[in-house]
């Protein structure tokens, strides 16, 4: 299937590694001009290196805290004097540390907010009104499925990203007429460094080994696995793709049935 996004401008933030990374390479591979961005300048040279590899594709990298308003600004409008405005966005950022109510400040959850949602607020801001003037526009956040069903121990991440589902929403119906679709995607269990720090927190937690937290894990997901990055990151590519073009404010769970609502 040709997803029409061929030589497409699209931004992945937070894409040196786990579900940024597999995203970046699979719209490179759908023929997008692809952008990643990491704070780990390190990170992101690898990665760069590990896409190119996979995709025979030019990737451009940007060294950027999506936290930063100003480093945000910076980047985008960079990528815009020297390849064009932003026409796919994907924004992407790393989970706050695991924990419940007892574990945090209020400082805590200020961070979380700063870097799950108005990392979010800060690069639609710069970039919507180009995709309204184009008439054209695919704005995709990564959140997680904790925003359908929370999960124990992730208080923090339960709250900050629930308030990014408010803001797609209602940022989906004020730009929908003018050709920009806004939707969230929200992963299940995947195979990344996070989860695999998961793993490790929980053995440590209640003395067992990491495999321990798997078999828990996989016995409350229907499809008795975990998913993996490549899944994921074909769904994103469906939902930047020109034939979503009538999807929008929509969070769809990529999750093997983990979460048991009907919504």
């Amino acid at each position: 299937m040709d997803l029409g996004i061929k030589g497409k401008i699209a931004l992945v933030t937070a894409a040196s590694k786990g579900l940024g990374k597999a995203v970046a390479t699979q719209l490179a591979i759908e023929g997008a001009e692809v952008i990643i961005c990491s704070r780990d300048p390190e990170s992101l040279k690898i990665a760069e290196a590990e896409i190119v590899k996979i995709t025979n594709s030019t990737v451009h990298t940007f060294s950027c805290d999506v936290t930063n308003e100003d480093q945000v600004k910076q980047m985008i409008d960079l990528i815009e004097q020297k390849y064009g405005s932003i026409e796919i966005l994907v924004t992407n950022a790393g989970g706050p540390p695991a924990g419940s109510f007892g574990d945090f400040s209020v400082d805590d959850y200020r961070k979380a907010i700063e870097l799950n949602l108005l990392s979010t607020i800060s690069l639609c801001k710069k970039v919507v009104g180009k995709m309204q003037l184009q008439n054209w526009g695919r704005i995709v956040m990564i959140t997680s499925v904790s925003v359908k069903q929370p999960i124990d121990n992730l208080i923090l991440s339960n709250t900050a990203r629930t308030g990014v589902i408010g803001f797609m929403k209602s940022l989906s119906n004020k730009v929908a007429q003018d050709g920009v679709t806004v939707n969230a995607i929200c992963p299940g269990y995947t195979k990344t460094q996070r989860v695999e720090k998961l793993a490790q927190d929980f053995a440590n937690n209640n003395d067992s080994a990491p495999e321990q937290f798997y078999i828990k894990l996989e016995a409350d997901i229907p499809m008795g696995r975990i998913g993996t990055t490549k899944e994921f990151a074909q769904s994103v590519a469906f939902l930047v793709s020109q034939g979503a073009g009538y999807i929008t404010g929509v969070s769809l769970k990529v999750d093997g049935g983990f979460a048991k609502g009907l919504f």
